[in-house]
C-alpha cells in the first residue's frame, strides 16, 4: 500500500513479461511525451531482450492492472578503478546484449514513474526491490549514472562537480540526485558526455550501492 491523491491504494511490484509490451510502451509515452522523440521510447526489440537475457532485471509496478512504472537492469563486470563509460556503452543502447550472468554490478538501465504517481514514492520501493535482488544473486553493488536535470539552471554560475557537492550536502535539491540519495545510493564519481542529456548538459552522476552482506 502506498499513499496517494490523499488515500492508500494498493499497488504490486513484479517483473514485467512480453504481455506487458503494450502497456510498456503506454508507459514510455506517459512519461516521455512530446517534444521527446517516440523514437527514444523502449522498442518491442529492446523489450524482448530485458525479459529474455535477464527477466529478473525487468521490474515494474501496477496499480489496477496499469503499469505506472518500470525498472530495468542487468549484469556487468565493473573496474572500479577505470570507471569512466558512456550509458550507450554499459547498456548496449538500451538493448543489454552485454548481459553478463556472472558480472559482478547490477547495472540500472532506466527507471521512470508515470507523472500521476511520482509522489507516491514508488521508485524507492523498485530500487528496494533491485538491492533485494542483487542480495540474492551475492553481487557486489547496484550501479548507474543519475541525471542531473537541475544542473542546466545553474550551469553559467557553476561546474557540474560544484553543482554535484552541493546536492550531496542537501543545500541544493535535484531531481534525480536527490531521490537517488533518498534510496540509499552514493556518489560514486561524476561522469562527463555520460548520455546525450541537455538538462544535465551531458553530464551524470555514478552512484552505487554496496551490498553490505559481502
Amino acid at each position: 500500500m502506498v499513499s496517494h491523491n490523499g488515500s492508500f491504494i494498493p499497488v504490486v511490484i513484479r517483473n514485467y513479461t512480453r504481455a506487458d509490451f503494450d502497456a510498456m510502451i503506454a508507459l514510455q509515452a506517459d512519461c516521455f511525451p512530446p517534444p521527446f522523440p517516440e523514437e527514444l521510447w523502449w522498442s518491442r526489440e529492446q523489450l524482448e531482450n530485458h525479459v529474455s537475457l535477464f527477466p529478473e532485471g525487468a521490474i515494474c509496478v501496477e496499480v489496477d492492472g496499469r503499469i505506472i512504472g518500470s525498472l530495468t537492469g542487468l549484469l556487468v563486470g565493473f573496474n572500479s578503478g577505470s570507471p569512466d563509460h558512456t550509458w550507450e556503452d554499459m547498456t548496449d543502447g538500451g538493448f543489454i546484449r552485454n548481459h553478463t550472468p556472472d558480472g559482478d554490478t547490477l547495472y540500472i538501465v532506466d527507471i521512470c514513474i508515470s507523472p500521476e504517481f511520482r509522489k507516491a514514492g514508488l521508485g524507492k520501493w523498485m530500487m528496494q526491490a533491485v538491492y533485494q535482488l542483487a542480495v540474492k544473486l551475492d553481487l557486489e553493488r547496484v550501479l548507474g549514472g543519475g541525471r542531473m536535470p537541475g544542473y542546466g539552471k545553474v550551469a553559467e554560475e557553476k561546474s557540474p562537480q560544484q553543482y554535484v557537492d552541493e546536492v550531496v550536502r542537501g543545500t541544493v535539491k535535484d531531481p534525480v540526485i536527490t531521490f537517488l540519495l533518498l534510496c540509499g545510493r552514493m556518489p560514486f564519481k561524476l561522469i562527463e558526455n555520460y548520455l546525450e542529456d541537455e538538462e544535465s548538459h551531458n553530464n551524470a552522476l555514478l552512484m552505487e550501492w554496496k551490498n553490505p552482506f559481502i
